[in-house]
Parts: C-alpha cells; structure tokens; sequence
C-alpha cells in the first residue's frame, strides 16, 4: 500500500464508497464527487486493464477505448508491479458471476 495516499480523508472516501449499494449509488456519489472526465478516465484505465489481461493489443485497446499508448502502458505496469488491485476486482467478478478461477 501507498503510504502517501494513506491518510484519514482518503479513508473517510473508501468508507462513504463502501457505503453504495447498487450501481445507481455509484452514479449518484461518483457524478458529485468526479468531474465527467475524471470519472471517463478512470472508467477508461479499468477497460484498459481488463482488456490487457484478455491479452489484447495495444493497438486494439487503443482502438476500442481511445486510451493513449501512455495510458496502456501505465496500466499494464500497474498490472505487473502494482498492487494487485485489478486483478483482485476482476476475480471477486469471476467468483460473483459464478466463474471461479
């Protein structure tokens, strides 16, 4: 974990997030708290992730979400050396869809 996003207000929002109930919640909470382009690219970063891990191209990824070749690297570096985040998400996905790994 990243000691310099630790702090008391960064977990205030992690407990308000954990607080949503349904995908309206999200909608509702994340179009107060995010600008439209903060929340596109955070939307854009998870689609890139996802993809990446489908083991498509940079060139289709780009192609299907519009994310930079500077964006597809960070997230495929934050897949490789990060925290393990994305791949956590993606299995509790599998596992609630019924596809355990």
């Amino acid at each position: 974990m990243n000691k310099k996003i630790k702090t008391e207000a960064v977990d205030h929002l992690f407990q308000a997030i954990l607080t949503l109930e349904n995908i309206d919640d999200c909608y509702t909470f994340f179009e107060d708290v995010c600008t439209v382009n903060e929340l596109l690219s955070l939307s854009q970063r998870y689609e890139v992730a996802k993809m990446l891990r489908e083991e498509k191209t940079y060139l289709e990824i780009a192609a299907a979400t519009g994310a930079s070749t500077a964006t597809i690297s960070r997230v495929n570096r934050s897949l490789n050396y990060g925290n393990d985040g994305y791949d956590m998400v993606f299995n509790r996905i599998k596992k609630a869809e019924g596809n355990p790994e």
